[in-house]
């Protein structure tokens, strides 16, 4: 094994109380993630006060189609998060910093084509979202300006998934609140004053995301970090290029289709009317903040475990899964009996149009119910992608979204006719199927081999490039 040489932006979660350091690592990932589904509330919000359900409308399906986009890059920043994490915590100090070189620049590249594929085909996306008319323009005018700042999305979260997987959740929350409070400022100025309505929230949102992007590099610069930012750091390694997409594909596919199925979702609702489209977005956003803590201690898990395989540590991941779906449970269940009481007053927040508001109650009556079963499903998804089986997570995701989120949406949605009741039961549904196949495979034992270190390891054996790892 390497000499460990511990730069200031590590932290080792190999070691000490497995509770406590899940819940301190745990709860800045969650104040981050918050602070973050803050930015389409804040414009939801705003361009609501000013701009009416059509405004909501359009920045909810504008929203969506950027979140697949980001959702693309998560997938491969999370595969970046485990592989750096398992490097860290089996000390092979190279490859950790040829994956960091490699990922930043695959994304740098990613992103400019990104937006420049999207930009062209942006009508057509929104054509085939069914987008009302009455909010079709606000729409592409929210897309077309929050495409503009991919580069920004694709950076802050290739830095924020870097400093995880060293172990350092507290620096992106610091990062994210600053952009967060940037977004709400120039929201209100933009789209207020200034009346520039979801492009005056796109733009707010673009700024914001830039900023923290920005703080992220001038951080790592002042710090110890294994990549200096200069052009000629900005280097290619083919095997370490390979591990990535092996790793982080297959959730970049799940979370594509995942968020597709929520996309069909949303589609079948604007066919149903503007008022059920703006409360099937009211509701989207609701479910941003109640998930949280499931998100939050899901990608906790990840992380540790990820350090933990990667120092061969097996008990010690096993017992920080048990001890994520303790916590998450014990939160999500509390938001689930909230919601069940009190939806019109949740839904209220948003916007006062009775027409909205009884649609978004028939919707989240039945939606909520995937609070109580998120919980196991995350935190066994973040254990078995922290061991790098990430193929598996993404069989899930797609077998969940395929085989049971969008039939069940067409089947009660549409089919018996349930309406927004029996679209908000498709999520619980997909939800436990692939909590189900998790659970086989969690059960199985074949998660505790890991697919990071060992795998390089043959790799490199093969090909005479590593001794050892």
């Amino acid at each position: 094994m390497q000499q460990m040489r511990k730069t200031s932006v590590e932290k080792n979660l190999t070691q000490g109380n497995v509770v406590k350091q899940l819940i301190l690592f745990a709860l800045p990932f969650m104040l981050s993630n918050l602070i973050q589904t803050l930015y389409n509330v804040a414009d939801m919000l705003i361009v609501g006060k000013y701009a009416g359900t059509a405004g909501i409308s359009g920045v909810n399906i504008g929203g969506q189609v950027t979140f697949i986009l980001t959702n693309i890059i998560i997938g491969l920043t999370t595969g970046g998060t485990v592989i750096i994490g398992q490097y860290l915590g089996s000390g092979d100090r190279k490859g950790m910093k040829e994956t960091i070189s490699t990922l930043l620049t695959f994304l740098l590249i990613s992103g400019i084509t990104f937006t420049i594929i999207m930009l062209i085909l942006s009508d057509e996306v929104l054509r085939l979202l069914q987008t009302p008319k009455e909010s079709y323009q606000q729409a592409r005018d929210y897309l077309d300006v929050t495409l503009l700042g991919t580069i920004f999305i694709f950076g802050y979260n290739a830095f924020a998934a870097i400093l995880r997987g060293l172990g350092d959740s507290k620096r992106p929350l610091i990062f994210v609140t600053i952009a967060c409070v940037t977004n709400i400022f120039l929201d209100i100025l933009f789209v207020g004053p200034l009346g520039m309505a979801a492009r005056g929230a796109a733009i707010a949102t673009v700024i914001s995301q830039a900023v923290s992007m920005i703080l992220c590099i001038i951080y790592l610069k002042r710090s110890d970090f294994e990549f200096d930012f200069k052009l000629t750091s900005f280097k290619f390694y083919k095997e370490r290029f390979k591990m990535i997409m092996q790793v982080g594909i297959p959730i970049s596919i799940q979370n594509v289709i995942v968020n597709f199925s929520f996309l069909v979702l949303t589609s079948i609702a604007n066919g149903m009317g503007v008022a059920a489209s703006a409360a099937v977005g009211v509701v989207g956003k609701y479910n941003g903040f109640a998930i949280l803590p499931a998100i939050a201690v899901s990608s906790s898990v990840s992380a540790m475990v990820a350090q933990n395989m990667g120092a061969g540590e097996v008990e010690r991941a096993k017992k920080t899964f048990y001890t994520g779906f303790t916590l998450a449970f014990s939160v999500t269940f509390v938001v689930f009996i909230f919601t069940q009481m009190f939806p019109e007053k949740i839904l209220s927040i948003f916007d006062d149009d009775p027409e909205m508001i009884a649609a978004g109650v028939e919707y989240i009556r039945t939606f909520s119910f995937d609070y109580i079963i998120v919980p196991a499903t995350f935190c066994l998804n973040g254990l078995i992608t922290g061991a790098g089986h990430t193929l598996i997570s993404s069989i899930c995701g797609i077998l969940s979204s395929i085989g049971f989120r969008i039939p069940i949406a067409i089947l009660f949605g549409l089919t018996l006719q349930k309406g927004l009741w029996g679209l908000g039961l498709a999520a619980p549904v997909a939800s436990l199927a692939s909590g189900l196949i998790l659970f086989g495979y969690y059960v199985s034992g074949k998660w505790k081999r890991s697919r990071v270190v060992k795998h390089e390891e043959k790799d490199y054996e093969s090909t005479g490039a590593l001794n050892s790892i």
